[in-house]
């Protein structure tokens, strides 16, 4: 079960990173009693923390430490040496800089594509995705994320499309290829009143045999007999730290771990093995929003994923582990030397992210709302002229950030909480850092200390002795 705080506070535990001392050796980074031989992995679980850049890992890590007393899953695994840990470059064909799509393709299917598209190259060939591989093969495959699940990061493991934009092509392009476990948001791309060309795709995958899934007491009863459509949202689902203080959310929406658990023994029986993707989308959304209760609660949420596919992978023997990010976003941190720590401890006391504060201001609002409705929500109380300055934006509505539809002030918003909480944002948008890469379980001394990310998407094929 979720961890027991979890249940009875209703927070999430936590994720973070520590660093290995100048005499560890990436060699020494692997569990001796696990099985490293190639061809020797049954399973494989493969999870992402989308848009984790350093920073985030570091400062999730600090905040669980602080607010909970304990290190991240992620933080143990590199101290007690269970896992390889290596440095990934994550470029596209077309930029050092990539987006989700083209890092995503580059694991599934082990080539270096061009940004926004999914495992198509830059003439039009495709390469073929590796969880088809992997069905071919006769094993049980899924994917599970916070975003829509016709997202970019899910589909690079599963389709090949032109772009990835295309998401109401997306969920029809999942129909035919009956995986076993899909769950996520994204319902506007199933739900016959909410797609452009009005068709009901629910019914389509109804037709074809598929189980579906709505809510957390739907998925909590799926069996393994039939494949799985779970969608529990619009779009993506809710912050975590909005989510552990909305009781409506928690008892009708699933949290990553949740879907993780109920994903693993929905799987976990198939004679053949299974594989499975988990994506904590969410991170990389706050992250071009310059959110930081959203980014940091989020990636404290994917932690207690990964504390689940670890817990499965110990006890099987049998499950090699990849944990990862497909580049970073944004670089946040915490700096300075005065009051940093004060500062950084008001986060324990936040009970939204930024984008529940923020879609919550109307333009009818004076300034004294705002700074009301701010110190109610995340415990600080901004300035007069602070508030006069968001309440502006609100007549223009011009604000960036890549999942900012309706134009709000994230950018202003996080430099003005700057202030309270330590945390600087260097950018809104992905950078080219190399990124975190740890490996569990056998298979695992396959990875080098240095990859490009394609190289995982042999290290999979190889570990589980799929010849393809």
């Amino acid at each position: 079960m979720i961890r027991r705080d979890f249940i009875k506070n209703g927070t999430l535990s936590a994720l973070g990173i520590s660093l290995l001392s100048t005499t560890e050796t990436f060699g020494q980074l692997f569990s001796s009693t696990s099985n490293n031989v190639a061809g020797m992995a049954k399973n494989v679980i493969f999870l992402v923390s989308d848009g984790m850049s350093s920073g985030t890992l570091t400062m999730a890590n600090l905040l669980s430490k602080r607010m909970y007393g304990h290190e991240s899953k992620w933080t143990s695994l590199y101290r007690e040496k269970k896992v390889v840990r290596a440095l990934m470059d994550t470029a596209s064909a077309d930029s050092m800089v990539t987006d989700s799509a083209a890092s995503s393709s580059a694991w599934g299917g082990g080539v270096r594509v061009n940004n926004g598209k999914l495992n198509v190259n830059a003439d039009g060939s495709h390469n073929t995705p590796i969880l088809q591989k992997f069905k071919a093969a006769g094993k049980k495959v899924g994917c599970i994320t916070t975003v829509p699940i016709t997202h970019a990061t899910p589909a690079g493991f599963c389709i090949c499309n032109k772009s990835r934009s295309n998401q109401n092509e997306i969920a029809l392009q999942y129909l035919p290829l009956r995986f076993d476990v899909m769950m996520g948001g994204g319902d506007k791309y199933f739900n016959p009143a909410k797609r452009s060309d009005k068709l009901d795709v629910y019914s389509e995958f109804e037709k074809a045999d598929y189980q579906l899934a709505k809510t957390k007491t739907q998925m909590l009863a799926l069996d393994s007999k039939k494949p799985v459509l779970a969608v529990f949202d619009n779009d993506s689902l809710p912050f975590s730290i909005d989510y552990t203080h909305d009781k409506n959310y928690q008892q009708t929406i699933p949290t990553l771990a949740e879907m993780t658990v109920k994903a693993i023994e929905l799987m976990k029986g198939h004679p053949d093995g299974f594989v499975l993707q988990i994506e904590g989308g969410k991170v990389d959304w706050a992250a071009h929003s310059n959110d930081t209760p959203g980014l940091l609660f989020d990636q404290i949420a994917f932690d207690l994923a990964v504390e689940k596919a670890i817990e499965f992978a110990e006890n099987d023997k049998n499950t090699l582990v990849i944990i990862t990010t497909d580049h970073g976003n944004g670089n946040p941190g915490l700096f300075g030397e005065d009051n940093s720590d004060q500062k950084f401890d008001l986060l324990q006391k936040f009970k939204h992210s930024n984008d529940w504060v923020l879609n919550k201001i109307q333009p009818t609002h004076t300034a004294a709302d705002i700074i009301a409705m701010i110190h109610d929500a995340q415990s600080y109380a901004i300035s007069n002229e602070q508030a006069k300055d968001l309440l502006e934006h609100y007549k223009k509505l011009d604000g960036g950030g890549l999942y900012n539809v309706r134009k709000l002030p994230f950018e202003l918003y996080g430099k003005i909480q700057t202030e309270y909480t330590s945390v600087y944002w260097g950018s809104m948008e992905h950078s080219a850092d190399y990124v975190e890469l740890a490996a569990f379980g056998p298979g695992s001394t396959l990875m080098n200390s240095f990859v490009q990310n394609t190289e995982l998407h042999d290290l999979m094929l190889t570990a589980t002795g799929v010849n393809v």
